[in-house]
């Protein structure tokens, strides 16, 4: 899988499958960003939540890991798709 935003988008929905089936991790998720369970529905197709999901999961290496072993990714694949998905984009201040 390449790293279009297509992509990115199919990896952002499979980490918001993955948290709202993770009792303990969920409610975290809630907390910090201030969505409901029925965002995660509602929004479930908008890129910006999807890269907000993704920015939550690579706060904890643990999180990254549950996550790509229970999908099958490489570690290394959250980053990139984070990136193709609005607001991803790396600044360069010089």
């Amino acid at each position: 899988m390449g790293n279009t935003r297509e992509s990115a988008e199919v990896i952002g929905l499979q980490a918001l499958a993955w948290l709202a089936t993770n009792d303990d991790l969920l409610p975290s998720f809630l907390g910090s960003t201030g969505a409901s369970e029925s965002d995660l529905r509602e929004r479930a197709a908008d890129p910006q939540f999807l890269g907000a999901v993704l920015d939550f999961l690579m706060m904890d290496d643990a999180w990254v890991v549950g996550f790509c072993d229970a999908q099958g990714l490489p570690y290394d694949r959250i980053m990139p798709a984070r990136a193709a998905l609005p607001g991803g984009e790396q600044v360069n201040w010089t």
